[in-house]
């Protein structure tokens, strides 16, 4: 199968909000507004400061993934940690090695714009992605991921 991947336009934007909202139901159970996620995904395309988005694609089948990312700066470090912010793949397309072309395509992109690491979260209870993360190299950190409800 060819796919490229290319940097997401705005043109992209309705699919991206159906893979967001299809993500955040298949890793956490919850559904989300459309209309909130259409904001924060136009912000992101609109303003790469907010976020950065690539999608793949084929020929024959359109849009089948999409990775974006955002920055953190760090004040010991003096740069920034990327942080894959989503990463969706049609589910009649996994399991077909598409997570590795996209997670080293925003880790080379990353490395040129002088990143500190690339690093994600996921879900405790979403084993498959995370075995999938673990196989492509990423690692547990000692760290605990912690909320204030605003």
């Amino acid at each position: 199968m060819a796919l490229q991947i290319r940097q997401a336009s705005l043109d992209d934007l309705a699919i991206l909000v159906s893979f967001t909202l299809a993500e955040a139901l298949e890793a956490e159970g919850i559904e989300r507004s459309a209309e909130r996620v259409t904001e924060g995904v136009l912000a992101g395309l609109e303003d790469p400061a907010v976020a950065m988005y690539w999608v793949m694609e084929s020929p024959d089948a359109g849009l089948v993934g999409s990775i974006s990312v955002v920055r953190e700066w760090s004040d010991w470090n003096g740069d920034y940690y990327w942080w894959i912010q989503s990463l969706y793949i049609k589910p009649e397309f996994r399991g077909r090695g598409l997570l590795k072309p996209l997670i080293e395509l925003v880790r080379e992109e990353a490395k040129r714009q002088g990143a500190l690491e690339l690093r994600l979260y996921a879900h405790r209870s979403n084993e498959r992605a995370l075995s999938a993360y673990r196989r492509e190299g990423f690692r547990e950190l000692p760290y605990q991921v912690m909320s204030l409800e605003l």
